[in-house]
Parts: C-alpha cells; structure tokens; sequence
C-alpha cells in the first residue's frame, strides 16, 4: 500500500531536494489547491440565480453522470458549459468570476496547499498551474497563490465575446500532460527533476511526465494507481467542514458571547457606567467564546498591547472570529470604526454597541468622515481605537491595500500606531462563514509606531511602511 504523508513531509521534501528554476511544481487546481470544483461552484451559482435553462440542466447531469459513472472524458460537459457563455463579453464574464472567487472559491483553497506552494516558490522553482479549467475558473487562485504560470483551457473569443467554443485542447488527461511537457521544454524546465500534483484518475498521464509524481487529495482511482506505481500519497487536511462537532461548538461560542455581553450590561447597569459594562463584556464574552469553540490564542509581543496607551489598534481583517480575539486582546478602555452594515450583525451588533463603535457608511465620504469626528475625541480622552486599515475582510490569508483612515485619525489624535498581526483565523473561520472550527489562532503584536512626527505630505510613506511590517511578519512569523 503507498505510503499516505501529509504536508510537513511534502515540504521537507522540497526543501532537500534540487532547488532553482530547472525544477517545476505543476499544480491541478480543481480537488487539488481548493477542497470542491470551481465548476460545480460556479453551475450552482447560476443554478440558483435562475440563468440555467431546463435543457442545459439536463444536458449538464446526463454529462457528469457519464464522467463520474461511466468514466467518460470531460469534453462534452465543459462543451455545455462553455456553450453556455456564447455571446456574452468577456468582460462581463471576467467580472463575475472575480465575484465568485471572493464569496465562494477563495475560503476552500486548502491552508496546507497555500504552505506547499509557498515551499516551492522558497525553493525557486518553476511554479505553474495545470488546469482542465478554463481561466475564468482558476486566474484568481493563480494570482492569489502568486503562481505565475497558468496552464488552462483557453475560450475562443472575437472581439471580446465568447464565441462558447475552446481555443486550443481542452486540458484533461493526455492534453494536459502534452501541454506540461510544451511548457517544460519551451521554460527550460527538467521534468525529470520536477513535481507534479493532482488528484483524479485522470490526471495519470500528466503525474508520469515527470519524476516526482505526487498525488494530493487523491480520489479512488488515483489512490489505486498510486498502489500500483509506489507513488506517494498525501492528504492535506480539511478545516470548517459541517459536522455535528462544529455546529455544537459554534453554537456554544455564541452563546457564550451573548452570556459575556449580558453580564456586561448588567455590570454596566449597576455601576452606572458604560466603560465597566465593556470592560467585563470583552473579557467574559470573549473568553467563554473562544473557550466554547476550542479556540486558543497564541501572542507574541503581549506587550505592546498595554505600553503605549491610548492608541489606534490595527488589525488585518480574516473573519469574524477577529471579534471575540480582538476582545481577549484588548480587554478595556476601547472603541472601534467598522462598516454600517456591521451595526445589525448579530455577532459584532452587541458588542458594537458596548464599544460605542462608529459606523462608517463607505459609500458616502462626508458622512464617512463625520463618523470619525468621534473616534478623534475618544482618543484624546484616552480611549484606544481598534480598526481594520484593508476596509474589509479579505477572502484570503494575502493582505489588501490599506485606507489611510485609521493612519489620519493617528496623525490627529497624535497617538501611536500598535498593528496586531493575526495569522490564521480565517482558517479557523472562513471569512464569510459562520462555523467555528478548534485550533490556535497565532497573533504579533508590533512595536508601536511613534506619529508624532507624521505629517499629512508624508502619509502615503508611513501608510506603505507600515503594511510592509505586516508583509514582512507574515512571510516570517516571530517565535
């Protein structure tokens, strides 16, 4: 039976092994980086959406039925797929696949895949992905995972609308492994030397072209075939799947964060005062929450929380769990700016509401900037501001640009500036999920950054050295 490893073995691997750009790491997006099909993805999107017609529907199930069952190629289904798109523009089409990868793609790209890749690029080889599909389906993640080279099945378009037929061969089975081994020959890559990962049966012919074939999440043939070729299997590991555990411990995490909120009132309403009620709501909810979901945190810099206070608290947006951390984190003496839509989110509404929180509607930039009025003189007197400077949670662990926002109400209030770097919570919690899975989440707290020198000429500067700091932390996180 072949050997089943898991990522610390595949690293370690790359990492001993040849290194440079002679080397390629050919990666299968669908079932392989991300936990799903970016097909099935996008066909339920539109099946729900209403923009699938009772002939495609049928066409499309009689299709995979003949792929999965009767073990025919995918050809005739990406034809329906594809058919579907004629006459639409590829702008349009582009747009919406940006869409789709933000809410639905981009949170099940495998944690332990991103690592992999990351290990190959340390290495300095030639990273490329090798798709069946098409690059409306599988630009996004390239990007995401910074992989340069995409090799997918092309859509002929004239003048900019899809014609719904394929430029060139469509990459499944032998079409892909040729069009790897074009590639190899035309970029100077060894494939003798090289890695490949995939995780279908029918991605057999493309392993064989080179000479550390790797199955990854493999599916029963593959596994079979594997057994027969000494081929070594890996799984990488799945994380915020729907299971009775989850949903139990979420559950319980949210009542507890409403238990902390409700006995912050109730200290609040005995002591008269609202900043007793969020010191005692932060500390009891925030624990009990985390507590609740298997939740543990891991800080580095611990320090820097209390050292410099008041200050503007940064920190890079993953998910919701950032609320009930941020909580732990911070304790008391605290107010934050965060988006309207926030202020009827059942989660962050009632702590909102202890905090005093300022909603910014970000459509409007005068009422925006009115919204902020407050937070300046909250820092004045002494009350620490926390805020996410991407505007937004990002649907991956890669950092947005930053708004300058949190960075002017510093250079008003003359605060320091203190970036808490979280590494991994979107993994514990997708970014627009609701299950909470158990782990540790990992946080650096940076040194504060004196603004008393800043000025508004030299804002843009200061906004991009401190992103860098985040870049930096994040790439090599502190022990």
């Amino acid at each position: 039976m072949s050997e089943v490893g898991g990522i610390d073995e595949l690293i370690a691997e790359v990492e001993a092994g040849p290194q440079g750009p002679t080397v390629g790491a050919f990666f299968d997006f669908d079932g392989t980086l991300i936990d799903g099909y970016s097909g099935v993805i996008a066909f339920r999107e539109r099946l729900t959406g209403g923009q699938v017609g009772p002939e495609e529907l049928v066409r499309t199930l009689v299709e995979s039925f003949n792929v999965a069952q009767r073990g025919h190629d995918v050809s005739r289904l990406m034809d329906v797929a594809i058919g579907s798109l004629t006459g639409r523009p590829v702008s349009e089409v582009d747009d919406l696949s940006q869409e789709l990868w933000r809410s639905r793609i981009a949170g099940k790209v495998y944690p332990d895949a991103r690592r992999l890749v990351a290990a190959h690029h340390r290495a300095g080889h030639t990273v490329a992905m090798a798709s069946s599909a098409t690059r409306f389906q599988a630009a996004d993640a390239a990007r995401d995972l910074d992989i340069e080279h995409v090799l997918v099945t092309e859509l002929e378009d004239e003048e900019g609308i899809l014609t719904g037929q394929v430029r060139g061969p469509i990459l499944w089975g032998p079409g892909k492994a040729q069009a790897v081994v074009d590639f190899a020959a035309a970029n100077g890559v060894d494939l003798a030397e090289s890695y490949a990962y995939g995780n279908g049966r029918e991605d057999v012919p493309y392993l064989e072209t080179v000479g550390r074939p790797r199955p990854l999440n493999p599916d029963v043939g593959l596994t079979t075939e594997a057994e027969s070729r000494g081929w070594p299997v890996h799984r990488l590991q799945r994380v915020n799947r729907l299971t009775p555990v989850t949903v139990a411990r979420t559950a319980a995490s949210m009542a507890g964060l409403g238990i902390g909120v409700g006995a912050g009132l109730v200290a609040g309403l005995v002591n008269q005062d609202r900043r007793t009620a969020l010191t005692v709501a932060a500390a009891v909810a925030s624990e009990l929450s985390l507590a609740a979901a298997g939740v543990k945190l891991d800080v580095v810099g611990q320090e820097n929380l209390w050292s410099h206070r008041p200050a503007v608290f940064l920190f890079n947006h993953q998910s919701q769990l950032d609320v009930p951390v941020l909580g732990s984190l911070l304790r008391r003496d605290f107010t934050a700016v965060a988006k309207k839509e926030l202020a009827t989110d059942p989660v962050f509404a009632p702590m909102g509401w202890l905090a005093d929180v300022a909603y910014v509607d970000r459509t409007d930039g005068r009422k925006a900037r009115e919204a902020l009025a407050p937070a300046v003189d909250a820092l004045r007197s002494g009350t620490s501001l926390v805020i996410a400077p991407e505007g937004t949670r990002s649907p991956t662990p890669k950092l947005l640009p930053f708004k300058k926002g949190a960075f002017h109400l510093a250079l008003q209030a003359k605060v320091p500036i203190v970036p808490i770097v979280i590494r991994n919570a979107g993994e514990l919690m997708a970014p627009h999920g609701v299950l909470i899975s158990s782990g540790t989440v990992q946080v650096a707290v940076l040194d504060p950054v004196d603004t008393s020198r800043w000025t508004v000429k030299t804002l843009n500067a200061k906004v991009d050295q401190v992103r860098q700091r985040y870049l930096d932390t994040l790439a090599d996180w502190p022990s």
